[in-house]
């Protein structure tokens, strides 16, 4: 669907007015704006033909024009083909976080909210980017003894084990040293992993002590399922909002049970430069009555997880993308220098 410069530029005044006045917009008040140079008649005549294509509504007869769904992504497709976002601002300070990924991730989202004034989140690399990076055997006491794993993503789990007889000191310094050395690097989750602490040439006493151990690794994959950080709930749903957010009790339904959520932003992982989904275009139900834009982050070859920004229809477009971007791009740094230790 093709409309004509000027067209595309009483779509972009109509499309910013309505979003930084919070009512419908007319034609009068358009043709009075310094930058337009047409008259009212003029103006009337061209936002009848975008309302006609689809890309503005009346909400009220009498009242002026608000934009479609359809509105919102033709105005938002024109800005980044013409690369018209604003400029960055200050990037996300990460650096001085804990150097786990959690912990950037929580900052991201929070710092990301604040920007923003919207629902922003961040999903967790899935479990299968992970390593094993190191463990630690360690005697607590002499019938306790304590696993540590560290994953390639500053994941920690720790887990104690109670014996019904003290453990040979000697054993529990040589699991450390065996399973350094026989798992890692492997992937969390790897069939290898099984094999290797049940392997056939170690001994007896050797395969029992590992076995006590083994639920410290197997447990990896249940519990670091992918995760969501999740910011801002109280903002999205502040009393100047409220009305435009029409499904609000299925949103955060969603909230509550997010696996459904975290399929959604799965979805942006494939898209190479932004997710955006407006209104309708949302296939979750849950989601058809907001905006949502998402941008990937990770390694040069490989993309590890979102960050992303729920918010109304009438949301700043340019200012939310480029928050996402620049925090994604953050994050990305972050997690590199991580996985690259």
């Amino acid at each position: 669907m093709a409309i004509t410069s000027r067209q595309s530029f009483l779509l972009r005044k109509l499309v910013e007015a309505h979003r930084d006045l919070d009512q419908p917009v007319g034609s009068k008040w358009i043709a009075d704006q310094d930058d337009v140079p047409w008259g009212p008649s003029t103006v009337r005549a061209e936002l009848a033909k975008l309302e006609d294509t689809g890309l503005l509504e009346h909400p009220h007869t009498s009242a002026g024009r608000v934009p479609t769904d359809r509105g919102y992504r033709v105005y938002v497709d024109e800005l980044l083909a013409a690369g018209k976002l604003p400029v960055p601002r200050k990037p996300l300070e990460l650096t001085t976080m804990r150097r786990e990924v959690d912990e950037a991730m929580r900052a991201t989202s929070e710092q990301l909210s604040q920007v923003t004034n919207l629902l922003a989140l961040v999903t967790a690399p899935p479990i299968e980017t992970a390593t094993i990076r190191r463990v630690e055997v360690l005697l607590l006491q002499p019938q306790v003894a304590m696993v540590v794993v560290i994953t390639s993503t500053g994941g920690v789990t720790k887990r104690v084990i109670s014996y019904d007889a003290p453990v040979d000191p000697g054993l529990v310094d040589w699991a450390g040293s065996y399973l350094n050395e026989a798992l890692g690097g492997l992937d969390v989750g790897s069939r290898a992993l099984q094999s290797r602490l049940a392997a056939a040439e170690l001994s007896a006493g050797e395969q029992r002590f590992l076995a006590t151990l083994t639920p410290a690794f197997t447990e990896l994959e249940d519990t670091a399922q992918n995760t969501l950080f999740v910011e801002g709930a109280a903002r999205l749903l502040s009393e100047h909002r409220f009305q435009e957010l029409s499904q609000i009790g299925a949103l955060m339904e969603v909230l509550e049970h997010r696996r459904a959520l975290l399929g959604v932003l799965r979805q942006s992982l494939g898209e190479p430069s932004v997710y955006l989904r407006i209104g309708s275009e949302n296939v979750a139900p849950e989601l058809q009555s907001l905006s949502l834009v998402a941008a990937n982050y990770g390694l040069a070859r490989r993309n590890l997880g979102s960050v992303s920004v729920i918010g109304p229809l009438r949301m700043d477009y340019p200012g939310v993308i480029i928050a996402v971007r620049q925090a994604a791009t953050e994050l990305s740094r972050f997690v590199a220098e991580v996985y690259d230790e």
